[in-house]
């Protein structure tokens, strides 16, 4: 004989996510005479905030009132010593007529160009061919990797050096080949070409570095699969590894649009601008970029208020350059 059926909380079901018997969960309740845990305020953790407060302290001193005080620059006339005299878009409007900006922009744009798009590529083909390697992995990593962490001043002055019009490693190279010098450092577009090459060699490694750790995560199994498929390397790389690396590859596109328009050590170095020197950027101004004339028309002609006039304009355009890039990158992954 079945017992009869028990009525009551335990016969209450809850259906999540298919068919049959539910299981009934009480809410869980302290024991009588057991008191809850009181809650502490955000006074109670002060020994922790006080802990991590050097690092905001700093940060809100040296980046973040900065930023926004050369926010409030651009809008005065400031010679450093005397009081601001507040213009409005002033600053603004004569750096939209000042051909040197137009000009500096143009050699950051062409310089970026130079560097950014063989650093990428060389990048992605040397993480190619490391991934494939078997023995010594290590130090091809580690020798690829040098030139990032090596300083970037004694990488110009090496570069000087090589690239010299008089007595430069590579025209007594082509010499010995029967070429006549060529002027690296003082023809406009070798100038570029030189700057491009020497922030070619100090990211690529970075970046090699970067594609190489998403060439790992692959699954082996997918290339297994399109082995069996009967697609060959080339096909294998722009249809799988491409792909699946597009997340990667904008990251990297991104922080390189930012690092490659940001050049300013590279041409300081290369033609020791100075107080003293009235071509900044080398002969024609050709190695002028927007930092560097940013530099000029601040601490050389103690003129603040241009100056943050121009770093922010040039802001502006780095975050137009980056949208712009990442639609790119972007459109291609969803089609």
């Amino acid at each position: 004989m079945s017992s009869p059926p028990v009525t009551g909380p335990a016969t209450v079901q809850e259906h999540r996510g298919g068919p049959g018997p539910a299981r009934f969960r009480p809410r869980r309740t302290p024991p009588a005479g057991v008191a809850r845990p009181a809650r502490r305020g955000v006074l109670s953790y002060w020994r922790q905030y006080l802990a991590i407060s050097p690092f905001y302290l700093i940060f809100i001193a040296f980046s973040f009132f900065p930023v926004f005080y050369s926010l409030y620059l651009a809008f005065q006339r400031y010679d450093g010593l005397g009081t601001k005299q507040f213009v409005g878009l002033q600053q603004f409007e004569f750096l939209w007529n000042d051909p040197v900006f137009w000009l500096s922009i143009r050699n950051t744009l062409v310089i970026w160009v130079l560097s950014t798009v063989p650093t990428l590529f060389g990048a992605l083909v040397l993480a190619t061919l490391l991934h494939s390697v078997r023995r010594f992995k290590g130090f091809y990593r580690i020798a690829l990797y040098v030139p990032n962490v090596t300083s970037i001043v004694a990488v110009a002055i090496f570069f000087g050096a090589v690239f010299s019009n008089n007595f430069g490693l590579v025209n007594a190279i082509l010499g010995t080949v029967g070429i006549s010098p060529v002027p690296w450092l003082s023809n406009p577009w070798l100038i570029k070409l030189v700057i491009g090459l020497l922030m070619t060699w100090m990211w690529t490694g970075y970046n090699m570095i970067i594609y190489l750790a998403g060439l790992q995560a692959i699954p082996q199994s997918v290339y297994e699969a399109a082995k069996m498929d009967g697609a060959g390397p080339v096909r294998t790389f722009f249809q799988i590894t491409i792909p699946i690396m597009r997340p990667i590859i904008l990251f990297t596109v991104i922080v390189s649009t930012i690092n490659g328009l940001q050049s300013f050590s590279e041409p300081q170095v290369l033609f020791a601008s100075n107080a003293a020197n009235a071509n900044l950027g080398g002969p024609g101004q050709a190695g002028l970029t927007t930092l560097l004339y940013f530099y000029q028309s601040s601490f050389l002609d103690n003129d603040y208020g241009y100056g943050a006039a121009i770093v922010w304009a040039f802001f502006v355009l780095i975050i137009v350059l980056v949208v712009i890039n990442w639609r790119i990158v972007q459109r291609g992954s969803k089609s």
